[in-house]
């Protein structure tokens, strides 16, 4: 992904078994940042105590390094039931209140529940964020524009069946857009549905933004990076610092 022109990679954690593992490989590698979080997914193995304990990792890091850089990813799923509804809420509101506590913006997961995020983000504000793999209306667009956040386009752009998401990708401002892989989930079409994403992939959804935008990919670039750095403004810290060394 670095030879390929990525200067920076988020990683995100989903539940705290795998802090360790976002944290160690982001320190381990200068192209690297972090967030941590709780994904709703794996909210029926999380406690309570987890939501203390999430704050505590966070207050700490933010002690002794630069590269957490956001809370996430966390949100609502619905998109197979709403059975553990009253889970879901509790954690993702309790985590918008550590990212507002410690002025960090959120990666966001909504999927089948742009609208009850929403809800809740109106309730507890934050500094924004990234509504990552974005597949809503633009009358939802707009909201989470209004709200303070970027909106993520990966893989699922790529795909010519995927109509909706492509004429959002068209039509939305590019200074709302943000460009994403979420690896190892989401393939591009090059790859195929059940195939493994990776960071390398980047570029590539790039070139596919610009030909749906019928615009240069240098200006594509340059546009959703400067937006990724925008509203992750510690990424954007780490990205000038990394400029500085090279």
């Amino acid at each position: 992904a670095i030879a390929s022109g990525v200067q920076m990679m988020l990683l995100p954690s989903v539940r705290p078994k795998n802090y360790i593992d976002v944290i160690k490989l982001s320190l381990n590698n200068p192209h690297c940042c972090y967030a941590l979080g709780m994904h709703p997914m794996y909210v029926d193995d999380l406690l309570f105590r987890d939501v203390p304990e999430l704050n505590n990792v966070v207050e700490k890091t933010l002690m002794v390094s630069n590269k957490l850089v956001a809370v996430g990813e966390i949100g609502l799923d619905f998109y197979h039931s709403r059975d553990n509804e009253e889970q879901q809420v509790h954690f993702f509101t309790e985590q918008l209140k550590i990212a507002k506590a410690h002025d960090l913006p959120v990666i966001l997961h909504a999927r089948k529940a742009i609208d009850d995020v929403l809800k809740y983000l109106r309730q507890h504000t934050v500094k924004g964020g990234i509504a990552h793999a974005f597949n809503g209306s633009l009358q939802q667009a707009q909201m989470f524009i209004d709200l303070g956040f970027k909106l993520g386009f990966g893989g699922a752009m790529t795909y010519p069946r995927a109509t909706k998401i492509r004429e959002l990708a068209k039509s939305l401002p590019l200074e709302s857009i943000v460009l994403e892989t979420d690896s190892p989930d989401i393939p591009p079409e090059w790859i195929g549905t059940g195939g493994r994403n990776s960071p390398v992939e980047l570029k590539k959804i790039a070139e596919v933004l610009a030909d749906i935008r019928g615009i240069p990919l240098s200006q594509i670039i340059e546009i959703t990076s400067k937006n990724s750095m925008h509203v992750l403004p510690k990424l954007g810290d780490l990205c000038t610092r990394l400029e500085v060394i090279h």
